[in-house]
């Protein structure tokens, strides 16, 4: 029998290093292969359409026009403001209720924190249309929130009304969208040192400057997330827009929607898609410049 050499230490650590080199490729070919797929494949398909002319019966020719983004600029140009100013509205709102929500769960939860978890994402488990429809039932003008204002408080005119308005609509966004506010915050909060805090009390700082000071600056990475995770679906959406607004309070996904699958317009649904991903990529940069994502993410 012949009897193999043994591998050399040297050529045992040339192969660890070759594997290590690989196997990182290796475990993200999975991710980046979904997103060729599911992500750069129908972006690239949009943006073929947004450059063509024609219609479904006919069909689609290549003639590099950008008609589809002019008329899309002109003409709907309400929509992306409402879009903008909801959006946004929804996202400051989350914020303002979803701090205080993780910051108790984090340093006031104790035992009971996988429970108060649970509640935060339990709205998950019921569909998002059955949510909004929901809150068009709880915002009507004989609902339980404005009926007893009308008829036994007598604080309200018999003639008030909130659906079809745009507060109904931030209203929805600012519900279905707050558990992505808290979840963020909470981790960066569950992070923080409590000593940190403690010392700052032990140097005879207050309640708030410990927080102005401490907490609310690690923090940070949470509220970035967070935001990010608020507002760009919440600038796309449609659903909270056509159930509990009005036409005079559609969203620019409500304009998307409605020329992708009513009126077949794919050269100009594809070109308002673009421009929203643009504008709001463009919000994106901005706000980490501000804000310093390099210092929160390193």
């Amino acid at each position: 029998m012949r009897s193999s050499r043994p591998v050399s230490p040297r050529a045992s650590r040339a192969w660890r290093s070759r594997l290590g080199t690989v196997t990182p490729y290796a475990l993200l070919a999975p991710g980046i292969l979904w997103l060729l797929i599911f992500y750069v494949v129908p972006v690239a398909q949009m943006f073929i359409f947004s450059i063509s002319t024609g219609s479904l019966e006919t069909g689609f020719q290549i003639t590099y026009s950008l008609d589809a983004y002019t008329e899309g600029l002109s003409r709907y140009g309400e929509q992306f403001g409402n879009s903008l100013v909801y959006g946004g509205t929804a996202t400051i709102l989350t914020l303002l209720i979803g701090f205080p929500v993780a910051y108790t769960i984090a340093f006031r939860g104790g035992r009971y924190k996988n429970l108060l978890l649970f509640l935060v994402i339990a709205p998950f488990f019921t569909s998002f249309l059955i949510r909004t429809i929901s809150w068009k039932i709880l915002l009507g003008d004989e609902g339980p929130l404005l009926g007893p204002l009308k008829h036994v408080l007598g604080i309200l005119p018999g003639d008030a009304s909130l659906v079809s308005t745009p507060y109904a609509v931030i209203a929805g966004l600012t519900y279905n969208f707050l558990p992505f506010m808290i979840l963020p915050l909470y981790v960066a909060l569950e992070k923080i040192d409590i000593r940190l805090i403690e010392a700052a009390s032990d140097l005879y700082a207050s309640r708030w400057e410990a927080f102005r000071r401490i907490t609310f600056p690690l923090a940070l990475p949470g509220v970035f997330a967070g935001t990010l995770l608020t507002f760009i679906p919440a600038m796309g959406d449609f659903v909270n827009a056509q159930l509990l607004g009005s036409p005079q309070t559609s969203m620019i996904g409500n304009v998307i929607q409605n020329r992708f699958l009513i009126q077949n317009d794919y050269p100009t649904a594809a070109a308002l898609s673009f421009v929203l991903m643009a504008g709001i990529l463009v919000a994106v940069l901005a706000y980490a410049r501000v804000l310093g994502s390099e210092q929160l993410t390193g």
